[in-house]
């Protein structure tokens, strides 16, 4: 059954999905999303919800980061839907992780970021949710900020809709793509441009091609708090020293090799689990916690109750809130390789496939959707 005929189709309603049906709408194109699911249950709704361009190596991923930020902050004024313009804090409470985030702020300045080491008073005015015993400082950032992942990636699809023309079609699994053509089952739709963002299912859609491409899954467990009393506020994204080792926009520090060397020795089950303690804030209150990363193709069902345990007891020892009482426990699952951050491919004329394969869909969203677009001519 031939479906209508449409400028771009996009199969995901992740939130790469998203951001591709944002832009090429919002330029008069006629747009199609295809989502296998009867709404987005992947990575984009498990996470943190931050939009970290600090994490980001200076460069071509740092400017992507900055530019998606725009861009998600206009789509979020025109959606009506909230965000926490809070910014960041990296706290230290060791001196060698207080002499990175000193490095850093120094030579990032140089390259791009607008940060600035706090001492242990500044710190702690940022946020009263830092612990202020034994805090040595604290690396700030103006320019994250955080959205709730569920809400959005929730409402944006209504909104694309409603305000753009954006034609969904949900718990519909594309079986099958061509040039200028894709089919679900029976039905079958023509499109000039096709993308391609599957997140991690690799094996659906030219699984010939990306099986040369070493792609693997990470696996990672989170947990939500309650919801924290009103009046209280997280104010500031929390990262700590355990984070200078997991984003690679601090390997331009001399310090990083002592520091995780350090915490190796130390805490050797941090490494063996991918722990890195953040803490972010949702629309309503709650706290995000988390997070751990295991490597590998498959992925085990079965969650670790050490690793629950190993993060909240660095929260306990490092953050002071009102209840870290705990609502949800949950895990997320994404694309993953061990040096690309992010993969493009074209298995066929007209088509476009994007994955991101570090964990910072998020933050390189809307920032990676106009790049695909411009090299495919439909928007300049």
């Amino acid at each position: 059954m031939l479906q209508d005929q449409f400028d771009v189709a996009i199969v995901g309603a992740g939130i790469i999905g998203l951001a591709h049906a944002y832009l090429a709408a919002r330029s008069g194109l006629k747009v199609l999303v295809l989502e296998r699911d009867p709404i987005a249950t992947g990575a984009s709704i498990r996470n943190f919800g931050m939009i970290w361009p600090i994490g980001q190596p200076a460069g071509h991923l740092h400017k992507t980061a900055l530019r998606s930020r725009e861009l998600w902050l206009q789509v979020l004024r025109e959606a009506g839907l909230p965000h926490q313009p809070t910014g960041s804090l990296h706290a230290a409470y060791r001196v060698d992780e207080a002499m990175v985030g000193r490095e850093f702020a120094v030579k990032a300045t140089h390259l791009g970021y607008d940060c600035t080491w706090l001492n242990a008073k500044e710190a702690a005015g940022r946020s009263a949710a830092l612990n202020p015993e034994g805090l040595l400082g604290a690396l700030w950032s103006p320019v994250e900020f955080t959205v709730d992942p569920r809400l959005v990636i929730g409402r944006l699809p209504a909104f694309l809709t409603e305000r753009l023309g954006v034609e969904f079609c949900f718990n519909t699994a594309v079986q099958e793509v061509g040039v200028s053509v894709l089919r679900a089952g029976r039905k079958i739709w023509k499109a000039n441009v096709v993308v391609l963002a599957t997140g991690d299912d690799f094996q659906t859609l030219f699984p010939e091609t990306l099986d040369g491409l070493g792609l693997r899954r990470c696996k990672l467990q989170m947990l939500r708090t309650v919801v924290q009393p009103a009046g209280w506020q997280l104010g500031p994204s929390l990262a700590f020293g355990l984070t200078f080792r997991h984003y690679p926009a601090f390997e331009i520090c001399e310090g990083l090799p002592a520091l995780a060397a350090r915490i190796a020795k130390e805490t050797p089950e941090f490494d063996r689990w991918g722990i890195h303690v953040m803490v972010s804030a949702t629309a309503d209150g709650a706290l995000t916690l988390g997070d751990s990363h295991q490597y590998g193709l498959s992925v085990d069902i079965f969650d670790r109750p050490e690793i629950n345990r190993l993060i909240l007891s660095f929260a306990r020892q490092y953050v002071r809130v009102p209840l870290l009482e705990i609502a949800q426990y949950w895990h997320g699952v994404y694309a993953s390789h061990p040096k690309a951050p992010y993969f493009r491919y074209s298995p066929a004329p007209g088509v476009h496939g994007i994955i991101v394969t570090s964990g910072i869909g998020m933050t390189l969203s809307f920032g990676l959707a106009e790049q695909t677009l411009t090299q495919a001519g439909l928007i300049t």
